[in-house]
């Protein structure tokens, strides 16, 4: 019947592409066999909809209802599914012109058309302009996602995974619905080692937000390459923090000759701010950026004019931010403005012991970015070679871009010797060398179990403990890794 049909393409569209449920959704629509990937099924399911709309009459006698009964908004979405797909390649296009060409936004004709054809399906050209927006923003992130993020481990999936629900919610529907334009007051902290890549997860949620498409230009309205606005809080002195963050005016200070804008002014409504080593900064700055996320607005240093911030915020930090929290040096209302979203970014260390087979998936894809593709270089066995199986790769994979670099200058690499074998926190190689006691194992058990979904609930559920005993090993296994 149709009307199943429909229900289970509604279903499909609104999954997460990152998540065991769009493929199961897809599996059951084509009625594919439990190894069927993605890909293998696009084409059909897309041939299946395509003749049930036609069967409907959509686009010729009938005209789709998206605020109708459960089943006329099923057709609706799957109409959006049906247009979405037809464009698809062309805004793969767009994008990467769009990196090649910069800050400039290019020309998309073909989104005009995009926007007829919804137009023609029923919609109105309001909202069929803002669905041709939240086309270009979903192939955005899932190219960001899935080109930058690479690894099949299963840490990795869940945190592509995270990401996506961090741009469009864990229910897209809801997004679609009341939340595509109001995604800056939800903050996101980005946790994990130095290395482990939070730069790359942050720029693909700053990339990736809602850009609207302006008809009478035929582009939209700006381009996702200066969306993203990044600032590393280590790197400045306190005495210069306020004026990276929010600008000064002439003469504010000894030595402000001139106007200057912080990342605040230069950050877009479509973009995102990422605050790098937020962990680093002092209680006076914690209090002003407090204020950004409270009020939305920031004053420049030297000025009394209140400007307005419209983008969003995400921040990241190596540090404990619980140890920080009890030693009174990062205040708990500026944490709790933060953390919207609370994702751990993987380590090395726990993708490989998930899956050994990732070290030469992302050696591939990090010789690909440094030096194209067919070159044919043995550096994953010279790697392999010199490091041995256990290597804990202390930098992550900072550290092992570097590596991949050393070996093409010298043909070797040594590794970190101060780190040559994988470290205490690493539960496994812990194991095997017989050196935790039982009350060691579950507390670094649980540790690895909240590095991977950041959430002592999560690691309660899986571990059968109460919550608190859960974030009082996690809090002391952080505490001891922060002292070696």
């Amino acid at each position: 019947m149709s009307e199943s049909f429909f229900q289970m393409v509604a279903e499909a569209a609104f999954s997460n592409p990152f998540g065991a449920r769009r493929v199961e959704a897809d599996r059951r629509i084509v009625g594919a066999s439990a190894d069927a990937g993605w890909h293998d099924m696009l084409a059909p399911l897309l041939s299946e909809l395509a003749r049930h709309l036609d069967e409907l009459g959509v686009g010729g006698r009938i005209k789709v209802r998206p605020e109708g009964s459960e089943q006329e908004r099923a057709v609706a979405v799957g109409v959006l599914f049906h247009v979405f797909h037809q464009y698809m390649e062309h805004f793969d296009r767009l994008i990467e012109q769009q990196i090649e060409e910069g800050d400039e936004p290019c020309p998309a004709p073909f989104a005009m058309e995009c926007t007829q054809a919804l137009c023609r399906y029923g919609y109105g050209r309001a909202d069929a302009l803002r669905y041709v927006g939240m086309f270009y923003q979903i192939r955005r992130a899932y190219f960001f996602i899935s080109r930058t993020l690479v690894g099949a481990s299963p840490c990795m999936r869940n945190f592509r995974a995270r990401l996506w629900d961090n741009i469009f919610t864990h229910d897209i529907a809801w997004y679609e619905r009341c939340l595509w334009n109001r995604m800056e007051d939800f903050s996101t902290l980005l946790l994990g080692e130095t290395g482990t890549g939070k730069g790359a997860a942050a720029a693909a949620v700053g990339r990736s937000g809602f850009i609207p498409y302006n008809p009478n230009t035929w582009k939209f309205a700006e381009s996702f390459t200066s969306a993203f606005v990044s600032i590393n809080l280590s790197q400045y002195p306190e005495t210069l923090i306020e004026s990276e963050l929010f600008g000064h005016r002439k003469g504010a200070f000894t030595g402000a000759i001139e106007q200057h804008d912080g990342v605040f002014a230069r950050c877009s409504p479509y973009g995102a701010i990422f605050l790098d080593e937020i962990g680093d900064v002092g209680i006076p700055v914690q209090i002003k950026l407090l204020q950004v996320l409270q009020e939305r607005t920031f004053t420049p240093v030297g000025s009394h004019e209140k400007l307005r911030f419209k983008g969003r915020v995400i921040a990241a930090t190596n540090r404990s931010l619980d140890q920080l929290r009890r030693a009174g040096s990062f205040r708990d209302d500026f944490y709790y403005r933060l953390c919207s979203d609370l994702i751990t970014v993987p380590s090395l260390r726990q993708r490989l012991r998930e899956d050994p087979a990732e070290l030469e998936a992302l050696t591939e894809h990090i010789m690909q970015r440094i030096c194209g593709q067919g070159l044919g270089l043995p550096v994953y066995e010279i790697l392999k070679r010199n490091i041995g199986r256990n290597y804990a790769w202390p930098g992550n994979v900072r550290e092992l871009e570097q590596a991949i670099r050393r070996i093409m200058l010298t043909g070797t690499y040594g590794g970190d010797r101060s780190a040559a074998s994988a470290p205490e926190g690493d539960v496994g190689d812990a194991m095997q060398a017989g050196q935790l006691s039982a009350k060691d194992l579950v507390a670094r058990y649980c540790r690895d179990l909240h590095d991977r979904f950041g959430n002592y609930g999560e690691v309660a559920r899986r571990t059968g403990l109460d919550w608190r005993t859960v974030k009082k090993y996690v809090s002391e296994q952080h505490a001891q890794e922060e002292k070696r």
